[in-house]
């Protein structure tokens, strides 16, 4: 009796052990679990500090910082592999794109599916448009059913940008404009060139950063400065670039230029 009376404890000490292990592994994986959350993106779009929305479209005139009087029929773009950064210099990346289109309200709400670790961070950046590795042709079946698709003849993939309206020229008439970004292309003897156009954005947040709490699902705005395409670094005068700008490789360029002061961080706070 003796004998088998060690023998179940030494059975239950062991068991006790794998028990505890078990549970032990579970905590930390309960832990970890605990210690991501949602973060989520709302796009806002903004002119001169006033937010545009969709029932301003086609309705609402707008001036430029060349003076042009315009309005915004049609706004939308493309941004992708955004990326958050943490104060010790580390990076999440969260991948995967957002096509957001002013008609279309609930495009500006974007929650990647990559789940965040809690920590203090210091921005935000992201890619407008496209890089070359995700600039594929016919790739994306939303994109494609969108009309999307940028012309092969002048380097194939994805728009990152259409901005439509109409505005009054020099002359008093009034006509359309279609500020459309995508791909650079040019002539160099007989032969078209193509250069990728997309380029990246790094937003701080200036208020000392932010903190992602475990649990605690965060929302982050971005707004787009609608009038920092017409304005910086390049005054843009729609008497002189309105039409036929995509295949317009000086247009493409000054747009990228001016694209890079475009976005901003808005709002950062949990979610209520």
């Amino acid at each position: 009796m003796k004998h088998i009376t060690i023998k179940n404890s030494i059975f239950l000490l062991l068991f006790s052990t794998i028990l505890f292990s078990c549970k032990e592994e579970d905590l930390v994986i309960d832990k970890k679990m605990e210690a991501e959350t949602e973060v989520s993106f709302v796009f806002k779009q903004k002119y001169n500090g006033s937010e545009v929305k969709s029932t301003d479209l086609s309705s609402t005139l707008y001036t430029n910082q060349k003076g042009n009087v315009h309005t915004i029929s049609k706004l939308q773009y493309l941004v992708s592999k955004i990326t958050l950064h943490k104060t010790d210099g580390s990076e999440v990346d969260l991948g995967g794109y957002n096509f957001v289109d002013m008609d279309k309200p609930l495009s500006r709400f974007y929650t990647p599916e990559v789940m965040v670790p809690e920590g203090k961070y210091t921005g935000v950046s992201m890619t407008f448009g496209f890089d070359e590795e995700d600039n594929r042709d016919g790739a994306y079946t939303d994109l494609n059913a969108a009309s999307w698709s940028w012309p092969m003849m002048i380097g194939g993939g994805y728009h990152f940008l259409k901005f439509e309206g109409m505005f009054t020229d020099n002359t008093g008439t009034t006509k359309g404009f279609a500020f459309h970004n995508g791909t650079a292309s040019k002539l160099v003897g007989s032969s078209r060139v193509h250069e990728a156009n997309h380029f990246r954005v790094r937003l701080w947040d200036f208020n000392g950063g932010f903190e992602v709490k475990s649990g605690e699902r965060m929302n982050i705005d971005i707004d787009m400065n609608i009038e920092e395409w017409f304005k910086n670094p390049v005054l843009w005068d729609l008497n002189q670039y309105y039409m036929m700008l995509m295949p317009n490789y000086t247009a493409q360029k000054l747009m990228n230029q001016n694209g890079k002061t475009v976005f901003s961080l808005g709002t950062i706070a949990p979610e209520l």
